[in-house]
């Protein structure tokens, strides 16, 4: 494999290996451009992947102590685990489920269609629709997303989709659907077809789904273009006097430190770990960290209005036999305010495994009681959905360092602290009686109303926005401040939209990477 030297300063250096990170490598490679990946976790390959959620959950999962705050489930429910993100060569694309939903057209534009909510730091992105649909489907050709853009059919409806579905029909729906997907439903870009085997988010076990473990990593390495560096967890990125980022500084798995130079560097660490990066490369030039004179770096987290919601049936189900998302509900994903929020959602099909749905039906009772056994004495007949819905940004709701404690490298552990905002408590009562109007609808003999998972979507904390006092970066994900810093994973997003964010952070890590070509060419920077 290529190896760049340490005092190569004419490399791209990429922080994570994810949906950002591991597209912007593999398409910078594509052009001839040089760049070293350094990933916090391990190298994975298929063969790591087992049809086990704990024993995934432990092989994967970002652990490294960390802390919640604020008023929300998080800090109540999984005070340690605020969000559950793999720590890996592949990031959090071995983890996700393949659904690949885009925005709408007006949740770009939330403060021009919202107008000032109280309470909220509502923006509009310095991006639309009309701009991004060319990069959404360069986007849905990498991935393999089922629908027209590749032609692919959609994956087959399992039971409990079935179920869902019938009862859209009865209450008067009719967007309901079983993709858009990144998962082969035939043959294709030599991967297989989904073999419908379950357990999508502990890894997919042959590849069907689309996750940069196997598709954009090895490619950019194949490159030699790109080398890959794991084991390799970033403490701080440098500058030189002028202020231009020029090395980042990463410890391997022994605790040896390296620094490695760079002409640009590009920061795909996750919301969490992203903004943490920057704060935790502070100096005496940027004092309150990097790329931070608007104040914003931290700020704005989002990860979406959710909860679960399980019906129990009459008859046999047996929701988990087949894709973990099998199906996507979007009646309900447009703005009207008269409904007493804004924004819209998702009602997406999920068939938790029994130990989960035992650990997160009531979180805190470690799967005791008897409301408890009662819910899992009719998991065979269950069918349920994760409602998926936006999140207002607030500048509350932040990353920040914590005074005291420190990880195993000496750096501060970051905090995650979110309060809902009213809108939230709004769209989740919305959420929770629609959801039991569409089972009841099919003879549902009781509803369970889940709380939020710690397994969601983070984003903001690094927002884009035109004018540089209210946000981190640019319409490319280049930092207002630094020229050549970049940001290029969700924490760039703007608004959060109602839908899973994957697809829209790898359009955008290929819109990125052109303007970077584009800007390296032009010895800009």
């Amino acid at each position: 494999m290529t190896q760049f030297d340490l005092n190569d300063d004419s490399v791209v250096v990429i922080i994570g290996s994810g949906a950002g990170g591991g597209t912007l490598a593999n398409e910078l490679a594509q052009k001839g451009i040089k760049s070293v990946v350094l990933e916090a976790g391990k190298r994975f390959d298929l063969s790591d992947i087992e049809n086990d959620e704990w024993a995934m959950f432990q092989k994967i999962s970002w652990l490294d102590k960390r802390y919640s705050g604020g008023g929300w489930h998080g800090a109540v429910n999984h005070p340690t685990l605020p969000a559950w993100i793999v720590k890996g060569y592949g990031g959090s694309t071995i983890h996700w489920a393949g659904v690949a939903l885009l925005f709408k057209d007006f949740e770009f534009k939330t403060r021009t269609n919202y107008g000032a909510i109280e309470g909220a730091n509502v923006e509009d992105w310095p991006i639309d629709l009309e701009e991004m649909t060319p990069w959404y489907e360069k986007a849905e050709l990498k991935m393999g997303v089922t629908g027209k853009t590749t032609g692919m059919p959609h994956l087959p409806w399992n039971n409990g989709f079935r179920v869902l579905a019938e009862g859209c029909r009865r209450t008067g729906r009719s967007d309901y659907r079983s993709g858009p997907m990144a998962i082969n439903s035939v043959d294709r870009d030599d991967r297989p077809a989904c073999q419908q085997i379950g357990f999508c988010m502990q890894g997919c076990a042959i590849g069907a789904k689309w996750s940069t473990m196997y598709t954009e990593l090895p490619r950019a390495e194949d490159t030699g273009k790109c080398e890959i560096r794991t084991d390799a967890m970033v403490l701080k990125i440098e500058h030189d006097e002028t202020g231009k980022a020029s090395a980042v500084v990463y410890a391997d798995k022994d605790g040896n430190q390296f620094r490695q130079k760079a002409r640009v560097v590009c920061v795909a660490g996750n919301s969490i770990e992203s903004p943490r990066m920057l704060l935790n490369s502070a100096s005496s030039m940027f004092p309150d960290g990097l790329a931070n004179s608007s104040g914003q770096v931290g700020k704005n987290y989002m990860n979406h209005t959710t909860g679960g919601v399980y019906a129990v049936l009459p008859e046999k189900v047996h929701m988990y036999r087949g894709t973990s998302v099998a199906g996507v509900v979007g009646d309900e994903v447009y703005h009207d305010p008269a409904r007493g929020f804004s924004g819209g959602y998702y009602l997406e099909f999920l068939s938790l495994g029994l130990p989960f749905m035992a650990a997160f039906l009531e979180p805190g009772n470690t799967g005791w009681g008897r409301s408890v056994t009662r819910a899992l004495e009719g998991y065979d007949r269950m069918s349920g959905v994760w409602v998926l819905g936006e999140d207002l940004a607030q500048e509350r709701n932040a990353i920040t360092l914590h005074d005291s404690e420190v990880d195993q490298h000496g750096l501060p552990v970051p905090i995650i602290s979110k309060t809902p905002h009213n809108n939230d408590y709004e769209m989740t009562a919305h959420m929770y009686e629609t959801t039991a109007q569409i089972y009841e609808s099919v003879g549902a003999t009781d509803v369970y109303e889940l709380p939020a998972y710690p397994a969601t979507h983070n984003m903001g904390t690094n927002r884009m926005h035109a004018d540089p006092t209210k946000g981190v970066v640019n319409a490319y994900g280049q930092s207002h401040d630094i020229d050549n810093l970049f940001v290029s994973d969700g924490s760039q997003f703007t608004s959060s939209a109602a839908c899973n964010p994957t697809l829209t952070i790898v359009a955008l890590a290929i819109r990125q990477a052109e303007y970077i070509a584009q800007e390296m060419n032009a010895q800009n920077i």
